[in-house]
């Protein structure tokens, strides 16, 4: 009987329903209609890898055998690092903070307790950890946890001063109890606070220390439940640490002291320090200092011990940076940091808190920022951070993501951004350095680009889901710095903060051309160079972009003018070829009246411009103040390296620049473009005075705002934008047909929201430039907020010379479809569905010289053009135009111009991101939705292969970071500080777990410490306790039953057993096994000596049989 598979049937059901929906003057047959080769098996939705910095951590621990670190986080993330390239990613599914964590160290698991006083225990073993058993107290708000070397009973102290002890194996509560009361006796008449330290004596595990917050350490004997000594001082406790001979244990105070306490003697301290405070002359207290908020002592076998703290700073040191303190000797380090201190681990050579510690290096977690300091070498050098941490150095203000990228591309930039890199590191290698890289079956270079507040460009090379810093751009070199003076200010600048910050990137892989726009409506156009220039002057165009409906000129018949050159309507093109930069208007630029016109936002600079190898400033094209009125900023931009223009529009219109002639070509409002043949009935433009509200509108959000502006909400109404706002891509400005808007769109009237249409996506391409058209052209299609497409045909001149001697032809030809929102995204198809990309021209070195710049004159004269389709006239249709609006998407035949294919994506939200990607089998419509969800769409056909629930609620953030990419892969910022990369393909989805690192390798725990011949015949040395016998069943009893409530994992029982491959199950199961052996051997140890004595009793009884029957005759018997 054959297999039913309704996925099939669903699919065909789409598919007719699809190609039903096509438009009534469709002259192409379907039969002509190309094989769609992706299905719905094709697709699978996961997250593969989050990269940078673990937003807002709270809590830290390593593994000095494994040497893996795990960071916690106030979300209840969990993220893990090993040797670069190694990290995993794991959440908590509550939320809440993570405020402990506690490897079991060398055994590949993890414990972690959190803020609503639950326990879960993380088995490591596995490329995606997963929790093994959780508990969940009730009764009392957990505050510390201690977990000791080589044990599997788990201390924890909770908030009302009491002490419980927990199972690791099992899970489960101990019956022993350590109650405050007990604890502390007569010794206080108050509540001794929360338990804020725990941790068993070095050398002797039978005695334990307990830290309580109101000044008040108890060394409690385990075996005899009662406490040996108290020890109280009149200051909070902020933490505790022993040293190694467990006869001396330090405590750091809310004063800034550090007292230093001998175990037998309870009365006073034994020494008492002030790191940071100012000695009195005449013997009298220091003056109270900032609290000490942690302390680590640590010895050495060969010279001083090493004393770490944080915090402890005079009150009078007012705005010095976090300050960690190093006290090795004599001599004391004051380490400043950039951020606050979350927390700091020592690291050192053993394990065993017996032996000397030896350490080697300290990691300091921030709150923006891990730091490692190299303790081995004088001034205490950091090592170099080789983690992907510093996405967040500026906040992110837009991503761009690139795969299957030209192989030399990394390689390349690889070698100029070496040459950036900052010296005096630590010479040591990166200590952290535990787990194995995963088998990357993925080959393709793949590339993210990130654009951040201060105007930096970061390129990072992301292949085979790992990340890793290549080059760095700084992009406001080429301005000159903003003077003080604020009335200076204010007359030029249309944001308030973060005036170069990056808003849209435009990039050529192949040519390495690189045209970024920021906020304060301007561009820079960048070329790839491994040759250092200093620029003299740097090139500029100034371009009025201006938007008058009521004085517009007529344009000619026929939907945008086939007789003109250059329009004339709102044109204001500078001198064709600019040599130097023009004289910045400053005073002249006002009129009598105080108006300001014709001045940049930005000052170029004017003295000469060193460029290092990299990307260099080839042009920058600055919008100018109009008649008073600010420039509106720049919604949309494209780059062709192939006819070398770069095409960028806002609110206003759209202006064509040759980059190459250094012209402006075509300077038009978005009205003009449509000539007579204007769709829509427009009003005159509203008079606006108001200067624009800052460009950021939630750009740099590395400290998140109230998330109700940030959240999505559902549309109100389907056309009418006002793309004021910053614009991404496909991102989204002020808009009534979504929600992002952040109540700033009062700055545009109601009159003037109908009248303008602001530009939203461009597409270069060589094809059908007019319906009927016999030949393809290059070409400019236009996408704009009304959900208008429209074509620009482009005249070239030929490649070599000519090019840079005679003009390019710009001509307007007309509208090609309509839809639904504002356009997104358009691609080409040929006639047999394969995806046909903008021509491009190949990389040559610019400032090449002798031989190299022959071989660059070549590269110039071979105009690289995109693969086109037979002109063949027994086909109908040639080419197919796909095009993505915030509602629908449509495929439309050309020359025909005839919509084969209409399908609506959503009807009750809107789309934020789309993208034409290339699958290994084919190519498909990739769209990300305001509501959350993530849809793929078939091509031609438009069928839904993919939709996904991805995202329930989605901000700004996200929105303007989201990126699609081919082969499956997107991108986007899920916190201000971390990138998440997740595949939509199946076939990566089935590859994942082979990719991922391994967290945990085999290795041999080290020996212990040896106790030496004296200390093991006179005493002295550590001494072991059966904690087995002391907290189980049997002698504690059992735990009060509503105390805490034990959750297994989330895989049931079954599950558990089998994810617990080895972790401390596996050394249960070893105990037990051993245990088993034992009595087994024991038994048939036992059966043998059973066997030997009834072989000796047989023997003695014939030896006397013998005897007496030897002198007998026969007859006898």
């Amino acid at each position: 009987m054959k297999k039913f598979n309704i996925r099939k049937v669903l699919d065909g059901l789409k598919e007719q329903a699809s190609s039903s929906v096509s438009s009534g003057q469709s002259g192409a047959p379907e039969n002509n209609l190309m094989h769609e080769t992706l299905q719905s098996e094709n697709f699978q939705l996961c997250k593969t890898v989050r990269h940078g910095f673990p937003y807002q951590p709270s809590s830290m621990a390593h593994d000095p055998v494994q040497k893996i670190l795990a960071i916690g986080t106030q979300s209840g993330a969990l993220r893990l690092f090993g040797r670069p390239g190694v990290e995993s990613y794991c959440q908590h599914e509550s939320g809440a903070a993570v405020i402990s964590l506690q490897f079991l160290i060398n055994e590949g698991a993890l414990v972690s307790a959190l803020a609503d006083d639950s326990v879960h225990l993380w088995n490591l073993r596995q490329r995606r950890p997963a929790i093994l058993h959780s508990l969940k107290f009730n009764r009392e708000r957990i505050t510390f946890v201690h977990l000791p070397f080589q044990s599997k009973w788990l201390y924890i102290g909770t908030e009302k001063g009491n002490i419980h002890i927990v199972n690791v194996e099992s899970f489960t509560l101990s019956g022993y109890v350590i109650m405050w009361n007990k604890a502390i006796e007569l010794s206080s008449k108050a509540h001794p606070g929360p338990v804020v330290h725990i941790s068993d004596n070095p050398m002797d595990e039978g005695k334990l220390i307990i830290g309580y917050e109101a000044g008040i350490v108890v060394l409690w004997d385990l075996k005899s439940k009662k406490a040996d000594y108290r020890y109280t001082y009149d200051e909070a406790i902020h933490s505790v640490a022993w040293h190694h001979e467990g006869k001396q244990f330090i405590c750091s105070h809310s004063d800034g002291t550090l007292t230093i306490w001998n175990i037998k003697g309870q009365g006073k301290p034994f020494q008492t320090i002030t790191p940071h405070g100012k000695q009195p002359k005449d013997g009298k207290k220091p003056e109270p200092c900032k609290p000490i908020l942690k302390v680590e002592y640590k010895t050495t076998r060969l010279g001083d011990p090493f004393m770490i703290l944080s915090g402890g700073l005079s009150y009078d040191t007012v705005g010095r940076r976090p300050c960690l303190t190093v006290m090795h000797g004599k001599s004391t380090a004051v380490l400043e940091m950039d951020y606050p201190i979350v927390d700091f681990l020592t690291l050192c050579e053993t394990p065993y808190s017996n032996d000397f510690q030896e350490p080697y290096a300290v990691v300091v977690l921030l709150e923006k920022d891990l730091v490692v300091i190299d303790l081995a070498q004088n001034g205490y050098p950091i090592f170099e951070n080789p983690y992907p941490l510093t996405i967040h150095e500026s906040p992110v203000t837009c991503c761009e993501y690139f795969a299957d990228c030209p192989v030399d591309l990394i390689p390349a930039l690889y070698s100029v951004g070496s040459r950036q890199k900052r010296q005096g590191y630590s010479k040591k290698e990166w200590p952290i350095s535990g787990g194995n890289w995963g088998l990357g079956t993925q080959s393709y270079p793949e590339i993210i680009i990130t654009g951040h507040a201060d105007g930096t460009v970061k390129f990072w090379d992301a292949s085979a889901i790992m990340l890793q810093v290549l080059y760095k751009l700084k992009t406001a070199k080429v301005f000159e710095k903003s003077r003080n003076n604020k009335e200076d200010k204010q007359n030029t600048e249309i944001v308030d903060e973060d005036p170069f910050a990056i808003q849209i990137m435009a990039w050529c892989p192949e040519s390495r051309r690189l045209c970024v726009a920021g906020v304060s409506a301007n561009l820079i156009i960048y070329r790839f160079s491994k040759q250092e220039i200093t620029t003299e002057v740097v090139q500029l165009l100034e371009v009025r972009l201006q938007y008058e409906v009521n004085d517009m000129e007529s344009p000619p018949e026929g939907g945008g003018g086939g007789d003109r050159d250059l329009p004339t309507p709102g044109a204001a093109s500078p001198s064709p070829q600019t040599t130097g930069p023009p004289t910045h208007p400053s005073t002249s630029s006002n009129s009598s009246d105080g108006v300001r016109d014709n001045v940049p936002c930005l000052k170029v600079r004017s003295t000469p411009l060193k460029q290092s190898s990299g990307y260099q400033v080839e042009l920058v094209v600055q919008l100018v103040w109009v008649s008073g009125e600010p420039p509106q900023q720049i919604t949309s931009l494209a780059l062709n390296s192939s006819y070398g223009l770069i095409v960028f529009g806002n609110s206003n219109g759209l202006a064509v620049v040759d980059y190459l002639q250094k012209t402006v070509l075509l300077n038009l409002g978005t009205v003009e473009l449509y000539g007579s043949n204007d769709p829509y009935q427009r009003q005159a433009r509203s008079p606006r005075k108001t200067r624009q509200p800052a460009g950021g509108n939630g750009l740099c959000d590395i400290n998140e705002g109230s998330a109700s502006e940030d959240r999505c909400k559902s549309p109100t109404s389907v056309l009418a934008s006002n793309h004021q706002q910053f614009y991404n891509g496909g991102g989204r400005g002020d808009h009534r047909d979504n929600s992002f808007s952040r109540s700033r769109s009062s700055s545009v009237t109601s009159i003037d929201k109908e009248a303008r249409e602001a530009i939203t996506s461009f597409h270069f391409c060589e094809t059908f430039a007019r319906k009927g058209d016999s030949a393809i052209t290059p070409c400019l299609y236009v996408g704009t907020s009304l959900g208008t497409v429209l074509a620009v045909a482009l005249n070239l001149p030929p490649a070599g010379e000519q090019r840079l001697l005679q003009p390019v032809i710009v001509l307007p030809s007309g509208t090609l479809a309509r839809l639904k929102g504002s356009i997104l995204r358009m691609a080409f198809l040929d006639n047999t569905g394969t995806f046909l990309p903008p021509a491009f021209e190949t990389w040559y070195e610019p400032n090449a010289a002798g031989a190299d710049s022959e071989e660059r004159d070549k590269a110039r004269k071979r105009r690289p053009v995109s693969v086109s389709p037979s002109t063949s006239q027994e086909l109908q249709e040639s080419q197919y135009a796909v095009v993505c609006s915030e509602k629908q998407a449509k495929v439309i035949a050309l020359p025909s111009q005839n919509c084969i294919f209409k399908h609506s994506i959503t009807e009750t939200s809107f789309v934020l991101r789309a993208d034409v990607v290339q699958m290994n089998i084919g190519n498909c419509v990739a769209c990300f939705c305001a509501n959350g969800h993530i849809m793929t769409l078939s091509l031609p056909g438009l069928r839904p292969l993919l939709d996904v629930n991805y995202l329930p609620l989605t901000d700004m953030r996200i929105a303007r970071t989201f990126c699609f990419t081919n082969l499956g892969q997107a991108m986007y910022l899920t916190s201000p500080t971390e990138i998440q990369r997740i595949t939509y393909s199946q076939e990566t989805c089935e590859n994942l777990q082979e990719m991922l690192g391994e967290l945990f390798t085999p290795v041999e725990t080290p020996e212990a410490p040896n106790r030496g011949f004296f200390k093991g015949l006179f005493g002295g040395g550590a001494t072991s306790l059966d904690r087995e016998e002391l907290f189980g069943e049997t002698q504690a009893g059992k735990a009060s039953r509503g105390l805490a409530q034990h959750i297994p994992g989330p895989q049931g029982l079954e599950g558990m057993k089998g994810a617990a491959s080895g972790v401390v199950a596996d050394l249960a199961r070893a105990r037990i096994a051993l245990d088993e052996r034992g009595q087994k051997l024991g038994e048939l140890d036992e059966r043998t000596a059973a066997m030997l004595a009834s072989a000796d009793s047989f023997g003695k009884h014939a030896h006397d049989m013998m005897l007496k029957c030897k002198d007998k005759k026969w007859y006898q018997f």
